[in-house]
């Protein structure tokens, strides 16, 4: 009884930080009509890595307490390699949302939401150059995806040549979150994942800030017509949803929480249309459903063959 209370525990975090992303998108959209990209991505960011930083403090000392002398020395030794790994995924964190941030610039909240999502195909696309082989089911669900990719992305009759502006940042921010994505799953066995997670946003937030600095002229008033926005994309789905997703894994299976985090794609979609009247074409609505069948299904398969291919306990 307590194994389901537990994973219903894990389900309710992970669905709440997918929520909380979803609507992360609108923030970004209505960021983006007062404050520049490297603006916005910059205090953004910064702001949530201190929103981490009081946490980690926290768990810092109230470990050091109970370790030994060898303990800390090793302890110390960690957050050297925690913070070399942090400022590689903020670099690449930093060009991804600063892609994405620019994407605003062109196209909609919904449609860039569903768009970065591809990392979901291009994560066992990349997984092929270190011999990673795909079923036959993956490599179906990476065809829809595709297809979803060019109703959303294209008006009918249209062909690459139309493709907009904004849609190509978004592939490409979607690119960079691949290639973070799978450092984390390189990097998160040897560290702590909130105080990884918190040197990643404070790298980012520096990098944006000295090429807001450079490229930029962020005024008072602009950052203050954009304080609610950022407030919410700081606070909310860079400091919260992350420790959030963090504990809501621990009581998940990954390929569920895999699942149930896609759908920030979705509450992106429905969370635009309440809050800020975006109305996708029926074209773009197909679109958004091919796509979003595909993650779901490549995401079940997923789970159901590594469920498969776990070794039996032995019997007594």
């Amino acid at each position: 009884m307590e194994n389901a209370k537990t994973s219903l525990k894990g389900v309710l975090f992970l669905l709440l930080t997918a929520f909380i992303w979803g609507v992360s998108f609108v923030s970004q959209s209505v960021g983006a009509e007062t404050l520049q990209p490297f603006s916005f991505m910059g205090i953004r960011t910064f702001m949530g890595a201190c929103v981490l930083l009081p946490l980690v403090i926290i768990r810092d000392k109230k470990a050091k307490k109970s370790m030994l002398e060898e303990e800390l020395i090793a302890f110390k030794k960690n957050n050297k390699k925690t913070i070399l790994y942090g400022i590689i995924l903020g670099l690449f964190l930093a060009i991804a949302t600063n892609f994405q941030q620019f994407a605003f610039n062109y196209s909609t909240a919904g449609k860039i939401a569903f768009i970065t999502a591809m990392y979901m195909f291009f994560v066992p696309l990349i997984g092929l150059f270190f011999k990673k082989r795909l079923p036959v089911v993956t490599w179906i669900c990476i065809a829809f995806g595709f297809l979803g990719l060019y109703f959303l992305s294209f008006a009918k009759g249209a062909g690459f040549g139309d493709l907009n502006k904004g849609d190509i940042l978004a592939l490409i921010c979607s690119l960079f979150f691949t290639g973070q994505i799978l450092l984390i799953e390189k990097f998160v066995s040897e560290c702590d994942g909130v105080k990884l997670s918190c040197f990643q946003f404070y790298t980012a937030g520096i990098i944006s800030l000295i090429l807001m600095f450079i490229f930029e002229e962020p005024t008072w008033p602009a950052i203050k017509a954009a304080g609610l926005a950022l407030l919410y994309s700081g606070i909310m789905s860079c400091g919260i949803a992350y420790t959030l997703q963090v504990v809501g894994q621990k009581y998940c299976e990954s390929s569920i929480a895999s699942l149930i985090m896609c759908m920030e794609s979705v509450f992106a979609v429905l969370s635009a249309a309440i809050l800020i009247g975006e109305k996708l074409t029926g074209r773009e609505i197909i679109g958004c459903v091919i796509m979003f069948m595909a993650i779901i299904v490549s995401q079940i398969y997923d789970g159901f063959r590594n469920k498969k291919s776990a070794p039996k306990p032995l019997e007594k």
